[in-house]
């Protein structure tokens, strides 16, 4: 992390992000920094005791140290997009065709400049080695405890975790479930596919950083903003990225930077910023 970095303040919205990131008062020049290496990573899932499962595919571009991330839908990343990738200077895909990989460059130069730690706000949150179930609830848990608000109120929820309705539940806390996939929770509740026309209903928004990539994440943060209503992310997308935009329309992210906690069975280590867990 350089000492510019340290001083930045918060983002105004995500194309503000990417100006200074592209103006250099994120760290260098992004323009002289090539990604390395570009991989996608695939899962399907069925924990044990569910009555449902679900498919994840996360492209990846490495810095040096630092792996950025942005989620897709299965099968959404046409052929050839990770060699596209490889030896590309930051810059250049911070201006790529596809959202997913302009989000993924964008969190793997945040990573690299100003990685997850005390010195960038973040307050390490240990999850329990187990199976993926238990550590995906370990994880809601976190999460969910970002958010603040009191039994009886009601959450919008953008990118459908059941592990997350669960600990919603566990808190009293209703929710409006919605997620681009559809279907049905795993209590039968439908998923509406898009965004309830009147998200004012709800006293809080909790968000997948996935969002970031399919370009449906700003207008949630201007909602949150405009009416001064919680918006908490769970970051495997961006989570180098959404921390910065605290203040600026998000109240709360956990991050949680590749390997994700359903890649290993060990403990692991999400990092909080802003709220209390």
């Amino acid at each position: 992390m350089t000492a510019a970095a340290a001083t930045v303040p918060a983002a105004a919205s995500y194309e503000d992000l990417v100006a200074g990131v592209l103006a250099g008062r994120y760290g260098p020049d992004p323009r002289s920094r090539r990604i390395a290496m570009a991989f996608t990573t695939r899962q399907s899932v069925r924990h044990a005791g569910r009555g449902s499962g679900y498919r994840n595919e996360v492209l990846s571009l490495r810095l040096d140290a630092a792996v950025g991330s942005c989620a897709v839908e299965p099968g959404e990343l046409p052929a050839g997009v990770v060699d596209d990738c490889v030896g590309a200077d930051v810059a250049t895909l911070l201006g790529h065709e596809l959202g997913p990989v302009r989000a993924a460059a964008l969190d793997t130069y945040l990573l690299h400049t100003r990685p997850h730690g005390p010195g960038s706000g973040a307050r390490p949150w240990p999850l329990p080695a187990g199976s993926s179930l238990e550590k995906s609830r370990a994880r809601a848990r976190a999460v969910v405890g970002l958010l603040g608000t009191p039994p009886g109120g009601t959450v919008l929820v953008v990118g459908v975790v059941n592990s997350l309705l669960e600990a919603l539940r566990e808190r009293g806390l209703g929710y409006v479930p919605c997620d681009l996939k559809g279907g049905t929770t795993e209590w039968g509740e439908p998923v509406r596919t898009r965004v309830p026309a009147g998200p004012e209903d709800c006293d809080a928004i909790l968000a997948s950083g996935m969002t970031l990539g399919n370009g449906t994440f700003e207008p949630l943060r201007e909602h949150a903003l405009r009416h001064g209503k919680p918006l908490v992310v769970f970051a495997q997308t961006g989570s180098a990225v959404l921390p910065r935009l605290i203040g600026a329309g998000v109240t709360a992210v956990s991050a949680e930077p590749y390997p994700f906690f359903w890649l290993d069975g060990g403990p692991g280590t999400i990092h909080l910023y802003g709220g209390t867990p």
